[in-house]
């Protein structure tokens, strides 16, 4: 009996043409992000960030206690933006602002010289599923983002109630040559969010940027 021959090598699949009508969108929302900016940004600003502020519970209440300090949340459902920028509004403070945004795309729109002061990310979605871990905000490529926008010292606040999450991020922080983990840094400011107000408990980690 002659040896079956073996399967022949798959091929590469050919990555798909980018989509003209979705690249046309992320084009708009570029222009607008930088029109916005241009009302925001002194030049050479420094703010404070928080991404996915949901409500702008935390973010009003810092911005509050923090007059001096120029601070920006984004988050990706209007409905929740058009809710944080009502309670703007309302507490009348010319420091804070609200965008619709995604975080990736915030960062590659932002001017020249403009730089992070802080950044916090409370409470993200953790994608709990393992085949949607690749949907997780912070990932190697996006600390790295982040570094190029912050200076040295820059602190990254991060909390969360899901272990798994939290784990992860510790991980990737302790090998990222631009980030070290604080472990006995102060956390900044206290006002629990509505997800803290419900969970039993939370993890929290500061890194600072090399």
């Amino acid at each position: 009996m002659e040896p079956t021959a073996p399967d022949p090598p798959a091929t590469a699949r050919a990555p798909e043409p980018p989509d003209p009508a979705h690249l046309s969108r992320l084009e708009a929302r570029r222009d607008m992000l930088r029109a916005e900016f241009a009302r925001i940004f002194p030049a050479g600003a420094r703010f404070v960030w928080e991404i996915g502020c949901g409500h702008g519970h935390f973010l009003t209440a810092y911005a509050a206690a923090h007059p001096a300090a120029l601070c920006v949340g984004v988050d990706q459902d209007s409905f929740r933006v058009r809710r944080a920028v009502k309670k703007q509004a309302s507490a009348r403070l010319a420091n804070l602002h609200f965008l619709r945004a995604e975080a990736r795309l915030f960062l590659a729109a932002l001017p020249p010289g403009v730089e992070l002061a802080a950044v916090f990310i409370l409470f993200p979605d953790p994608w709990p599923k393992r085949r949607h871990h690749k949907h997780r905000l912070l990932q190697a490529d996006f600390f790295q983002a982040l570094a190029e926008r912050a200076g040295q010292g820059t602190p990254f606040y991060f909390r969360t109630d899901h272990g798994d999450y939290f784990r992860e991020v510790e991980e990737l922080l302790a090998a990222h040559p631009d980030w070290r983990i604080a472990p006995t840094a102060p956390w900044p400011f206290e006002e629990p969010t509505v997800f803290q107000q419900k969970a039993a408990a939370h993890h929290s980690l500061v890194a600072l940027r090399r």
